[in-house]
Parts: structure tokens; C-alpha cells; sequence
């Protein structure tokens, strides 16, 4: 909820932020899913690995959704600022994603002194990187361009909800379309 209202202000939108935590479902599912195949249990360690996934996770969604943000300030389309900003970013995400998955591996194969306290962070990390990643970079762009194309819808619906009821007709006056009559009257051009 703190990391949503944070988000929402930054990008001053109720609906970018959800765009962007998207991928943390598949990620806490892939360190799970990651601790329970090693027969591990969800310990206090795990969780602060789950933490730190979070963390990395966020930061691959902003990375993608502000460049796309960005360019369609720049007046492209959805579709278009989302491919171009997986485009420019992929290199980026994956360059930080790989650091984290190497930094944690020697973690998570659970060598050395107190291997045992250390290990369900390591495969925590690794497991939500690898099902994140495996799903963000398709899902996170799917998800911006329907959001995109709802919030459009409910400004158009909204814009449409707050017109008058009143219309200039022919001859300047001020009336409803019909009048009484059973013709419509024609409306002047704005």
C-alpha cells in the first residue's frame, strides 16, 4: 500500500502505479513456489529476500512504464511507447537482474559458515527474479496499454458525463435539441 500511494504521487495517477506491481504477484509466487521445491520453509530470512525482490522487481516496472510515460508526453501511441520503452530498457533490466541472480546464486547453493541461515534468502531472491523476469517483460506491457486504453475510456466517458444540457441552435438562442418539437432542431457549429 506504502510503495502504491509513493507511486501515485510520483506519477500523479491512480492507475500507473497498479501498471507497474504487476509483476510482484509472479515474483512472491516464484520465490514460494522456489523455497517450497528446495523444501525449505517461509522463514524470517526468506521473507527479507521477498523484500529485496520486491525491491528489484519495482524498479524493472518503473524503468519500463517512465520511458513509455515519457514518450507518450511525446504524443505516440500506447502501443508504441511501451514497445519502444521495453526496447530501450530491456538491456538495462537485464543487466540489473543478472547482477542480482549472480550476487545471490553463491547464497542460494548454500556454501560456507551458516550456510543454513543465509540459503532461503539466496533461493527466495533467485527463484522471484527468474519467474518475474520470465513474466514481467510480457505482462507489464500488456497491462500498461489496457490501462492506458481504460483510463482514456473514463476520461472520454467522464467528459461526456460533464457536457451541458444546453445547446446553441440556429438563430443564437438557448434551448435543448428538440424544443418541444418532433424534429430536432440543427445545432450551429462550435
Amino acid at each position: 500500500l506504502t510503495i502504491y500511494i509513493v507511486l501515485g504521487m510520483l506519477y500523479e495517477s491512480f492507475i500507473h502505479p497498479l501498471t507497474i506491481l504487476t509483476g510482484l504477484p509472479s515474483a512472491v509466487l516464484g520465490a514460494v513456489v522456489a523455497l517450497r521445491f528446495a523444501g525449505m520453509d517461509l522463514s524470517v530470512i526468506a521473507v527479507i529476500g521477498i523484500l529485496m525482490l520486491i525491491g528489484i522487481v519495482k524498479k524493472n516496472g518503473i524503468m519500463m512504464v517512465d520511458v513509455a510515460l515519457e514518450l507518450r508526453r511525446q504524443g505516440m501511441s500506447a502501443k508504441e511507447s511501451i514497445h519502444k520503452a521495453c526496447l530501450m530498457r530491456f538491456r538495462p533490466i537485464m543487466m540489473t537482474t543478472l547482477a542480482a541472480l549472480m550476487g545471490t546464486f553463491p547464497i542460494a547453493l548454500g556454501t560456507g559458515a551458516s550456510a543454513e541461515l543465509r540459503q532461503p534468502l539466496g533461493i527466495a531472491v533467485v527463484g522471484g527474479l527468474l519467474a518475474s523476469q520470465a513474466l514481467t517483460l510480457f505482462v507489464t506491457p500488456v497491462i500498461y496499454v489496457y490501462f492506458e486504453n481504460f483510463s482514456g475510456w473514463l476520461l472520454s466517458f467522464s467528459s461526456r458525463r460533464n457536457q451541458p444540457a444546453l445547446h446553441v441552435v440556429e438563430g443564437g438562442e438557448q434551448g435543448s435539441l428538440f424544443d418541444g418539437e418532433s424534429e430536432p432542431k440543427k445545432v450551429a457549429a462550435e
